[in-house]
């Protein structure tokens, strides 16, 4: 076996080396200058052209149309996209709900800690908040509240719609289980709640819908002293989804 020559003997082979590197490359640099420069390919291709004018309103390609157009569509009045009130029901009376519109840190009070949903609402960009209150015989209430944030790289709508719906199997904060699908929607779902049944008072039953659609996040509550149905809040769910 061929050993590593060590000591003396690798000093002169590291200086034999050295040198044959650089004469080579000598003698490449010389061979190189003789020769006549390569021209190099062309950049531009003839089938890549550009007008010299800007193109004649006549010839502009025709913009989406709103049904295609997201954007146009959440940039009008995010109160025309609340689903209509559905027969049967009348509008229901919110001290907080104001021309169609609600504030954000009236919205953050639904929630247990509202300074801390207030502020994450703020941080992530909220821009308005869109919400409609209707009211179907003595107690049954329903409150949909679309929740917009400003356009960007990363996606709120869809951030706060999961941080939502992450608690709800949670038995103590959530509806204590895994609810149901949203048809249509990626993430989107529908929970119902266990009756609260305390002595003296009357029973109380709650659902809730969570989906987000581009820059809006879609928060529906239902509640009742009867009992509510799978199909009563996923009826509004699927409709309002279809709305957006």
């Amino acid at each position: 076996m061929r050993r590593r020559p060590r000591g003396r003997t690798a000093l002169i082979v590291a200086i034999a080396a050295v040198l044959g590197i650089a004469g080579g490359t000598a003698v490449g640099y010389g061979v190189q200058a003789e020769r006549a420069p390569t021209p190099l390919g062309a950049l531009s291709q003839p089938d890549l052209t550009y007008p010299a004018k800007a193109l004649r309103p006549d010839r502009l390609p025709d913009p989406l149309p709103a049904a295609q157009d997201r954007r146009a569509r959440t940039e009008g009045d995010l109160r025309k996209l609340l689903i209509p009130r559905p027969a049967g029901w009348s509008e229901g009376k919110d001290a907080f709900v104001q021309d169609g519109w609600i504030e954000v840190e009236d919205y953050a009070l639904d929630f247990e800690r509202d300074d801390v949903m207030f502020g994450r609402l703020l941080e992530s960009g909220v821009r308005r908040i869109a919400a409609a209150t209707w009211r179907k015989g003595e107690y049954r209430t329903a409150n949909i509240a679309l929740v917009q944030f400003a356009p960007g790289t990363e996606t709120p709508a869809a951030a706060h719609a999961e941080d939502q719906r992450v608690y709800m199997p949670d038995e103590d904060h959530g509806a204590g289980n895994n609810g149901d699908a949203v048809k249509g929607s990626l993430n989107g779902r529908y929970y119902l709640y266990k009756a609260d049944l305390k002595p003296g008072y009357l029973p109380f039953y709650r659902a809730r819908a969570i989906f987000d659609r581009g820059e809006v996040m879609v928060d529906i509550n239902l509640s009742d002293t009867r009992p509510i149905s799978k199909k009563d809040i996923r009826t509004l769910a699927e409709r309002q989804l279809e709305r957006l």
